[in-house]
């Protein structure tokens, strides 16, 4: 199975500019947990429910003033669309993130590969290690 069979096709990226309160409705308006942001052309980071909780609130920021870049984290780790999904587990798993985003021949992101679309694609045996991989508690 190919990761284009199985990723979502309808993810976007925001703008680094855009502050982290319209990121956040963004979460919530489409019931995601992850943001890629991009900018001339080019996937450069994420931003995440765990960044906004991690990096904004806890350093005492003005959080109204906050933008995608400020919070996002950076070396974005993919996968392609013709890529085996068994290839695509495996680094998420290797690097415990629980969303890959996906890009095409040309390199243009048109899509993000999930643990939920893992879950409801593959069988118990690879979901069951990704969840367990990217469970464990991070050094």
């Amino acid at each position: 199975m190919r990761v284009s069979e199985v990723m979502h096709k309808s993810a976007s990226w925001v703008p680094p500019t855009m502050l982290i309160s319209q990121v956040a409705k963004i979460m919530k308006e489409q019931d995601i947990g992850a943001v890629p942001v991009g900018e001339n052309d080019r996937l450069i980071g994420m931003v995440t429910d765990r960044d906004i909780a991690i990096r904004a609130w806890p350093n005492g920021h003005d959080i109204s003033s906050l933008t995608a870049r400020d919070v996002m984290s950076t070396g974005i780790s993919y996968c392609r669309t013709d890529d085996a999904l068994e290839d695509a587990v495996l680094m998420m798993e290797s690097k415990k993130i629980r969303r890959l985003p996906v890009i095409d021949a040309n390199k243009r992101m048109v899509g993000m590969l999930s643990i939920g679309d893992v879950s409801h694609a593959a069988g118990k045996k690879l979901t069951e290690g990704l969840m367990k991989a990217v469970s464990e508690h991070h050094a």
